[in-house]
């Protein structure tokens, strides 16, 4: 694992985030489409739909990184990344939530 400086950590723009919407994306079995309000709504392209049925990510506050370049999948562009654990041996993906609730847009850090 290589380390990064303080300032190269700081360049990144952690964010809360809601899911307020999720949706298949025709043709991807792996794809949901969000919107994730990180103060202002964003469309974000998350690969966690083996994981997760759509009606239990509505509302679910997690952490979101907001500065990431913009990245089309499937025709749609994300604009952002979630954050989750991945379990190597498993496969198996857990979005990073809070525990309290907090402003969505709050900075993380």
């Amino acid at each position: 694992m290589d380390n990064i400086t303080y300032e190269e950590f700081q360049r990144m723009d952690l964010r809360v985030g809601e899911i307020k919407a999720c949706e298949d994306i025709p043709g991807a079995d792996k794809l949901f489409r969000l919107v994730v309000d990180i103060g202002e709504e964003r469309t974000i392209v998350a690969g966690i739909k083996l994981h997760y049925r759509k009606e239990e990510l509505i509302g679910k506050k997690i952490a979101v990184i907001a500065n990431l370049e913009p990245r089309k999948l499937r025709g749609i562009t994300s604009h952002g990344m979630l954050l989750a654990g991945v379990e190597k041996e498993s496969s198996k993906v857990v979005l990073l939530t809070l525990d309290r609730d907090i402003k969505n847009g709050s900075r993380i850090s």
